[in-house]
């Protein structure tokens, strides 16, 4: 039997039994102490450590159930052969450093995925996250409606009539955790064996969901007016996704004609549907806000996703779906197969928010400040007119800049690198056309600048480095 010095400290924040047990857990991991060799009874240890004999028991039993000591009775402990269960673990440690190739720092990113959280009302979100925890409401921490609160879905049902013109009952939406795990119910309540139509470029992330869940997937060419209802015909698609109000990545805004077309195609045909993600529509920067195509759908053709992780924050993770009657009544029982994703309280917080007029204020507000960084951004493009072209300006809160001056895209983005400047290559959101953009599509070379992330001095001091880049020259101040 080995006798054990451990150097206790009893005014340390670590427990003494904690002490005590790491100590011999380490001596039993480096060999010190050798499998099946025994160790002192609790009662001699306590004694030789001047320590209460519960302490060292409490040392054991955590040893004990880990594996590194066992108890035999009327014998003592003794150390477990842990040599091949240590070696694994040694393996698996290495196993998971990788060569991650780092990416040159930059000072100025134009991420398209962002947004200015410098603007949130975090003192607002904080005193009604703060109310509804005070009113000790033992009910929020029970599994809620599979659909989401009934007063969250009363709510948006109110916002979406007056802000998208969408008329629908609280039956009809569906709270989830994010656009990701509404698709996954959507798969579910459609059936995977289902063609989906998408555009190109499109938003990627809903193009790969879409084919891990086991859909069938075809894209329509697309003109100045979004998807052409023709190509939906000829490709034997039952469902398209679509982004009307403001076409990610391209900026594009769908007119009145062409969602007649869509919504004449999906009534063609019993079974067909439209999948609308409306994900930005409260930022638009020129003409009339233009209602949701789900406000125009008089046959229940169209299924409405919506988010507040552009509006107000994407940790947020609250979406919602509106489903057609008619699927709907279909689809009560699978819906009441799966438990709401999101938690009570925090669909009570969201809540509050939108039915005190905070969100309206919020909105307010980011429209303000998105609109003053789109006419700055638009502005200092404007002086590179000579080498690069502006699209998708009108919503949004990002801007397309195509190079007109024989450069590709690889050589825009290394050359804004080399200033520390990040722009981001439109060919990565083509479909089965990755590349230089030119392609299938015959699109010039083309880059994303998402603005939202960067302050006013910033945009204009990157804009400014980006002219160096991709003129070569600096600029002249007039």
């Amino acid at each position: 039997m080995q006798e054990l010095t451990i150097a206790l400290t009893p005014k340390s924040k670590i427990p003494l039994y904690e002490q005590i047990y790491t100590y011999i857990k380490q001596d039993i991991q480096t060999g010190r102490i050798k499998a099946k060799e025994k160790l002192p009874s609790s009662r001699a240890l306590s004694a030789c450590l001047e320590v209460s004999r519960s302490t060292v028991d409490l040392a054991y039993e955590q040893l004990v159930s880990e594996g590194y000591l066992e108890s035999i009775p009327c014998k003592g402990y003794y150390a477990c052969q842990i040599e091949e269960l240590f070696r694994f673990q040694k393996e698996t440690a290495a196993g998971f450093q990788t060569s991650v190739k780092a990416e040159p720092a930059c000072d100025y990113d134009f991420t398209p995925s962002g947004i200015d959280l410098d603007s949130f009302p975090y003192g607002t979100w904080r005193k009604i996250t703060r109310n509804i925890l005070l009113d000790d409401n033992k009910d929020l921490f029970q599994l809620g409606d599979p659909k989401g609160e009934w007063e969250l879905r009363k709510t948006i049902t109110s916002y979406l009539h007056q802000a998208r013109g969408v008329n629908c009952r609280p039956e009809q939406v569906v709270i989830g955790a994010g656009n990701d795990y509404l698709l996954l119910l959507l798969s579910a309540i459609l059936g995977c064996n289902r063609r989906i139509a998408m555009e190109t470029p499109t938003y990627k992330h809903a193009y790969k969901i879409f084919a891990r869940l086991g859909f069938a997937l075809c894209t329509i060419p697309m003109d100045a007016s979004g998807m052409q209802a023709s190509g939906l015909e000829q490709s034997g698609a039952g469902i398209a996704y679509v982004m009307p109000s403001h076409q990610y990545p391209l900026g594009i805004v769908m007119p009145i004609k062409r969602r007649l077309e869509l919504l004449s195609w999906a009534a063609g045909e019993e079974g067909r549907y439209i999948i609308e993600d409306d994900y930005d529509s409260e930022f638009r920067y020129k003409g009339k806000p233009i209602p949701a195509l789900c406000a125009t759908d008089s046959r229940g053709k169209v299924i409405y996703l919506g988010t507040f992780s552009k509006s107000i924050a994407p940790a947020i993770r609250v979406s919602y779906l509106v489903l057609p009657e008619g699927l709907l009544r279909d689809s009560e029982a699978i819906l009441h197969t799966f438990s709401s994703t999101v938690s009570r309280i925090d669909q009570m917080i969201l809540n509050q928010f939108l039915k005190e007029g905070h969100y309206e204020r919020h909105l307010n507000r980011m429209r303000t400040i998105y609109g003053r960084k789109h006419e700055l951004l638009l502005g200092e493009l404007k002086k590179m007119s000579h080498f690069c072209h502006v699209t998708g300006e009108h919503a949004g809160v990002h801007l397309l800049v195509e190079f007109t001056n024989g450069m590709t895209e690889r050589e825009g983005i290394e050359r804004a690198r080399d200033q520390g400047v990040k722009v981001y290559p439109l060919s990565e959101y083509e479909i089965g056309n990755p590349g230089e953009g030119r392609g299938q599509t015959g699109r010039k070379p083309t880059v994303i600048l998402g603005y939202a992330t960067l302050p006013e001095k910033g945009i204009a001091e990157a804009a400014e480095r980006l002219y160096q880049a991709w003129s070569g020259r600096k600029r002249e101040n007039k």
